[in-house]
């Protein structure tokens, strides 16, 4: 399988990092699959970015993919080259929040996954939840987070603190609140 898939310039110059689109499989081969997404010439689709339907590691493209098949797919990247642009596109739903968009002061939304003594766990998108401090949560004293939110919850919040090496994002819901 021809591992260099050039796509006219032209008609990728609309295609960001991200994008989602539904292709349909063009060919099968050793390192992964070739899938039509509608901008010329079929887009690249490695092994190693197709997700079986259980999740678990593929050992042949043929075990998850057959031709004509229509795949969902999200643009990893678009290469340049002499010219000419290759299309390389991913099953694996990207993250919303990569670590080099993180800032602190940020105002986001999230969803409540986890309550803790210490406080709660929030889907904001990122690799791994953000936390809320017990003290972040309000005002004054608070007994135990339930008392706040719930597992479910939708919050807003802003991020006041992050470390890229530890993996860990520090969020405030007080700081949106008047006092």
């Amino acid at each position: 399988m021809n591992q260099s898939v050039v796509v006219e310039s032209s008609e990728t110059t609309s295609i960001k990092p991200k994008a989602k689109f539904t292709g349909k499989v063009v060919k099968i081969g050793l390192a992964g699959a070739l899938v039509d997404i509608g901008v010329g010439k079929p887009a690249l689709l490695h092994i190693s970015q197709i997700v079986s339907p259980d999740k678990t590691p593929i050992k042949r493209v043929e075990d998850v993919l057959k031709d004509g098949q229509e795949v969902e797919v999200w643009v990893k990247k678009v290469a340049k080259k002499e010219g000419d642009e290759r299309v390389e596109v991913t099953m694996l739903q990207p993250l919303a929040l990569e670590w080099k968009d993180i800032k602190a002061g940020m105002n986001i939304k999230g969803n409540v996954v986890r309550l803790e003594k210490f406080g709660a766990f929030v889907e904001i998108g990122a690799e791994r939840p953000g936390l809320v401090h017990i003290s972040e949560m309000a005002y004054g004293y608070i007994q135990q987070p339930s008392d706040v939110v719930k597992e479910g919850d939708e919050i807003e919040a802003q991020i006041i603190d992050f470390d890229r090496k530890k993996k860990q994002i520090k969020l405030s819901m007080k700081v949106l609140m008047p006092e």
